[in-house]
């Protein structure tokens, strides 16, 4: 399966759903080389999710500029695929038919979709489950067709909206770890959000800090740890403290946003 990485630039990003909503984040800027693997860290309601969407052409941005291979992301492209929490896939139809979906729409020859399919369907270990039903599937099995689906179309970046959330501790660290190694294997980039400590040390080249509100890039953190990644190997540990330090002082308060906090108590206090 042929497959390459691609330039991401993002410019002094910004969004806010309308004229009379808050902006959900601001001034964001984030460059990646083709190959990088970014995971994207923060709290709840920070902007994250919303910026993955941006990045795959399925929300405009308010200002900024986004660029993938230079060229401006207006509307989604098979060249960048996304996964979400849930997998969505067709629970009538086998493995086979769900991954194939895509070619099949797009028209492709049936011998050169079969190929692409089995190879797809082989990343991801599923060959034993090719003619089953997703339905009979479990979730984790069930979120390797998403990936296998993801995959078949080669794109050159892959998008993940916290696929793994839903899953027990032990097929998400399998998923965590197999997703990564296809990414590195076919020279793609991967960009994942998440707020889970261990799941952006397990997955990232880098880990951006996102944190604010509006929502900030406030750190970003080179993760250079060798693979596979296991999470009892001590330089994963204090990759782990250190990333937890940075997340938690990101969440306090700035000083001039504590100070007007302040102010305004003693406001309300003397009224």
């Amino acid at each position: 399966m042929a497959a390459r990485g691609v330039n991401i630039r993002i410019e002094n990003l910004s969004h806010r759903y309308s004229s009379k909503s808050p902006v959900t984040f601001d001034r964001v800027n984030i460059a990646a080389e083709p190959g990088e693997s970014l995971v994207i860290i923060g709290r709840s309601g920070c902007g994250k999710s919303t910026l993955l969407h941006i990045v795959a052409g399925l929300l405009p941005p308010t200002n900024g500029t986004l660029l993938l291979d230079n060229v401006q992301v207006r509307a989604p492209s098979s060249r960048w695929v996304m996964m979400f929490q849930a997998p969505h896939l067709f629970p009538w139809m086998t493995v086979t038919r769900n991954v194939g979906i895509g070619l099949h729409f797009a028209g492709w020859p049936k011998k050169e979709m079969q190929e692409r399919v089995a190879e797809a369907i082989r990343l991801v270990n599923l060959e034993d489950y090719a003619n089953s039903n997703v339905q009979d599937l479990s979730g984790g099995q069930q979120q390797r067709v998403a990936l296998a689906r993801s995959l078949v179309m080669e794109p050159e970046l892959l998008l993940l909206d916290e696929p793994f959330s839903a899953l027990d501790a032990f097929t998400r660290t399998a998923l965590q770890r197999d997703v990564r190694s296809i990414a590195k294997q076919l020279g793609i980039n991967l960009m994942m959000v998440t707020h889970d400590i261990d799941e952006a040390v397990l997955m990232a080249d880098r880990a951006l800090v996102m944190a604010g509100s509006p929502g900030r890039i406030v750190h970003d953190l080179p993760v250079d740890l060798d693979d596979p990644r296991e999470r009892e190997d001590p330089l994963v540990q204090s990759t782990r403290a250190h990333l937890m330090q940075i997340f938690q002082d990101a969440a306090k308060p700035s000083p001039i946003r504590r100070n007007a906090a302040e102010a305004t108590t003693r406001l309300v206090g003397i009224t």
